[in-house]
Parts: C-alpha cells; sequence; structure tokens
C-alpha cells in the first residue's frame, strides 16, 4: 500500500510571515489613502476661499503680469500662509505660486473679512526672475484717493 502525504498549502506554510506583513502593508495604504484624502480637502478648501480666487484672478487680469509671465497664467504648487474664517469675519495671510510660459512668480495676499466683505490691505505679485514687485491693487487705490 502506497503512503501519500497530503502537502499543506503555501499559506499554512507561510502564515507566520504574511499575516504580519499583509496587515502592516494594509494599515500604510489605508494611512496614506487618508492622508492623501484630508491634504487634497484642505487644498481645495484653500482653492476655494475668495482671496485665493481674488488674487489669482487680478494676477490673471494684470496687462504687464501677462507680458512677464505670458498666457496662460495658473497656479503652480500648493499655497502657502494662513487663512482663517469663521462666520462673516476672517483673515488671510497668503502666498500663492503661479507661472506662465515665460516665468514664474508669487502673488501675495493680506486682507481681512467683516460682515462677509474681504478688504485687502496687500495684494502683489513678485517676479521670480526680477524679484520686482506688482501692485494688484493700485486701480483701487487710485479710485479711493480721487
Amino acid at each position: 500500500m502506497e503512503h501519500q502525504t497530503q502537502r499543506k498549502s503555501w499559506f499554512s506554510r507561510n502564515w507566520p510571515w504574511v499575516v504580519p506583513v499583509g496587515g502592516c502593508l494594509t494599515l500604510t495604504i489605508i494611512f496614506i489613502i487618508f492622508m492623501g484624502s484630508v491634504i487634497f480637502g484642505v487644498s481645495k478648501a484653500f482653492t476655494a476661499a475668495t482671496p485665493y480666487q481674488e488674487g489669482l484672478a487680478k494676477a490673471q487680469e494684470d496687462e504687464y503680469i501677462i507680458r512677464v509671465l505670458g498666457e496662460p497664467i495658473e497656479t503652480n504648487g500648493i499655497m502657502s500662509g494662513s487663512l482663517k474664517f469663521e462666520n462673516s469675519t476672517g483673515y488671510a495671510d497668503i502666498s500663492i505660486p503661479i507661472k506662465g510660459p515665460e516665468g514664474e512668480a508669487q502673488i501675495y495676499v493680506v486682507g481681512t473679512k467683516e460682515n462677509d466683505i474681504w478688504a485687502y490691505s496687500k495684494m502683489y505679485v513678485i517676479i521670480a526672475e526680477t524679484n520686482e514687485q506688482v501692485d494688484l491693487l493700485w486701480n483701487e487705490k487710485k479710485e479711493t484717493i480721487f
């Protein structure tokens, strides 16, 4: 009579190292997905904020910035700074990296929000190549003087 030995499955032979490695790998992947979604959500909230949108729009409409950077002018990375708002008040002190076909720059926006209205004390662009500062509020300041 011939005796056959039944061979154990791959998992039953390797479970002592598969379970810990697989568990750690699964937890690592879940953590990376969670952090990515948090960063994406926060980034989306910042880019939807009024100071961000208004600063970017003013830079994209400014004839001098268009001449220096070229068109289209678009964001070039993640915004940095401080942006706080609650109910009808808020504060912004942010920096937005931008680029065009001809160069790169940074938009700086400083403002406060009272009664749901943003008022900007500073909004300017610094051209990376020349370190030149371009005031984006000059037209509004001119209107308030006259």
